[in-house]
């Protein structure tokens, strides 16, 4: 489920790359062929992040992090590990086509302040194996890492991650109070379906296909793609505090959702941002400065 940047202008789609171009003709032929068709493809690239070319700072993110192996119910992945001696855990998650290194500087800001940081690569992103995933997928992964954590303090979100971690939702501290002390949501997405729609207006998908995905879910997962939405979860959650980070320049994730998650929570903390966008909000000094606030 990747955050598509939703595109709403005859200019805007005059501009669109080839690759774009190249995408809605090859879908408008398999639909006029079969819907199935049509379907089976757009669910595998609605499913398959990019592995995108790992950046130098990345390398220095995890160089002082113990890499460690979780299974999960059909592979492993990978998760890093800074401060082990710190007395309370903070789990990252990353969103759709980052990876654990994207929290480097996050990681070293809640080092400093003493927590214990793991950060996770999802299923078919990172180092971890794959070459697709699933909002359930993911949140099943996350669910895997927090059962090997032990007891979670808190939680740092970030897009898909975040619709992962709530919307799924996974569940932490099991053995204990099952109750999550802290949670913090970076630019997550309100609804699902809205996600879908902004996929299917990108590639001028056909309503039926769209259908189809929809479907899918359904006969998959036993539940309806929009019952794994903020807008219907989060207040559901067993979370003691919760804040959500969004930017009101945000071009894949309407900032309007995040109005929406916050009017649907009415314990939630919204602090609204401009100017930092969709990832460049998880390494803004003034909001990293805000996280470690909270947590504290």
């Amino acid at each position: 489920m990747p955050p598509v940047t939703p595109l709403n202008s005859s200019s805007a789609f005059a501009q669109d790359p080839p690759g774009i171009k190249f995408l809605r003709v090859k879908f408008r032929l398999l639909a006029a062929v079969s819907t199935k068709l049509a379907f089976a493809a757009a669910w595998q690239l609605f499913t398959t992040p990019r592995r995108l070319v790992e950046k130098k700072w990345e390398t220095a993110a995890l160089a002082d992090a113990r890499l460690f192996w979780v299974p999960t119910a059909h592979s492993k992945v990978a998760a890093y590990e800074w401060n082990p001696a710190g007395q309370r855990t903070v789990l990252l998650v990353h969103g759709w086509e980052h990876r654990a290194s994207f929290w480097g500087y996050l990681a070293r800001t809640l080092v400093a302040a003493g927590f214990r940081v793991v950060a996770v690569d999802g299923p078919a992103h990172g180092a971890s194996p794959g070459t697709h995933t699933t909002l359930p997928a993911f949140g099943a992964a996350v669910q895997a890492v927090a059962d090997t954590l032990g007891k979670v303090y808190a939680v740092v979100a970030h897009s898909f991650g975040g619709a992962a971690t709530a919307g799924v939702p996974v569940h932490f501290n099991q053995a204990t109070t099952g109750r999550l002390p802290r949670l913090v949501l970076l630019a997550v997405p309100g609804s699902t379906m809205a996600v879908a729609q902004r996929f299917a207006a990108l590639l001028r998908l056909p309503a039926a296909v769209v259908a189809r995905m929809m479907q899918h879910v359904q006969d998959q997962h036993g539940r309806d793609a929009e019952s794994f939405s903020l807008l219907h979860m989060g207040s559901r959650l067993p979370v003691d505090r919760a804040v959500l980070f969004h930017d009101d320049t945000d071009a894949s994730i309407p900032f309007a959702e995040a109005q929406e998650i916050a009017a649907s929570w009415p314990l939630l903390d919204f602090r609204p941002t401009t100017g930092l966008g969709h990832n460049r909000i998880m390494r803004d000094p003034a909001v990293m400065q805000q996280v470690v606030e909270f947590l504290q």
